[in-house]
């Protein structure tokens, strides 16, 4: 019942290719040793590659930003400035003389820039609108 002859005819070809198979792990093995750290190093040599033209990307936005503002504040400038030379040129041509009527008449054009809004004139004695600067103000009491 019990074979006591244990010898298993294996063939030569399979047990080559275990052998080879085995080997190739081993080497397989061996060589990542020696690969990963290089490849570790490289890897990381890539990122700051990346990270150092990102902020270099970011240093030219943000001078280009600056330049776009010292621009537009430069315009505001000279828009102010033209401004003031054409407010200086109206007193100029009012040869600096300011009446009542000019007054309303400002207050009245001012008035036409007010199209979304509800104005509600109240005529007084002089024909002026009343102004609302004392309305928050309490009376005193006696």
């Amino acid at each position: 019942m019990y074979n006591s002859n244990n010898n298993v005819n294996v063939p030569t070809q399979v047990t080559k290719g275990i052998i080879w198979g085995i080997a190739g792990v081993v080497f397989v093995i061996v060589a990542m040793a020696f690969i990963r750290p290089w490849y570790n190093v490289w890897s990381q040599e890539m990122e700051g590659k990346a990270e150092f033209a990102k902020a270099e990307q970011n240093r030219k936005i943000k001078i280009e930003e600056a330049r776009a503002n010292l621009e537009a504040e430069k315009l505001n400038a000279q828009a102010e400035i033209e401004r003031a030379k054409g407010a200086a040129e109206a007193i100029r041509i009012e040869n600096g003389s300011i009446t009542p009527t000019y007054i309303q008449y400002l207050w009245v054009r001012q008035q036409s820039d007010l199209s979304d809004k509800t104005v509600i004139y109240v005529p007084t004695e002089a024909n002026l609108p009343i102004l609302e600067s004392t309305r928050g103000l309490s009376l005193p009491k006696e």
